[in-house]
């Protein structure tokens, strides 16, 4: 089995309609030179059945903060895929998913 790059955690269904999201690196050990990343945001959202939009009031990364983050969100069994919109990188365009697993109905 592959070892997952990005591990992570996600608490979207909050009584107040908050929400954060965590996403560390999750691999065991690193390419030499490379460092570790972390990202993670939390705020009030709210979900279409097609699109979570998470209003960012805390975050690793402060340039985040006021702003909205738009996932594309489907479902494949007891899996939510998380897409957010294509990047910009300097070899191209960067398309991402993020793959949650429902562990427990709590």
């Amino acid at each position: 089995m592959a070892e997952s790059r990005w591990g992570g955690s996600c608490s979207p269904r909050r009584p107040d309609g908050g929400g954060d999201l965590r996403r560390p690196d999750g691999r065991t050990d690193l390419p030499p030179g490379t460092k570790r990343e972390y990202s993670s945001y939390i705020g009030t959202y709210t979900f279409d059945g097609s699109r979570l939009v998470t209003r960012v009031d805390g975050a690793s990364d402060p340039s985040r903060i006021g702003s909205d983050q738009v996932r594309g969100v489907r479902f494949d069994g007891e899996r939510m895929v998380l897409s957010p919109p294509p990047r910009q990188t300097a070899s191209g365009e960067q398309f991402r998913e993020l793959t949650w697993e429902k562990i427990a109905d709590e």
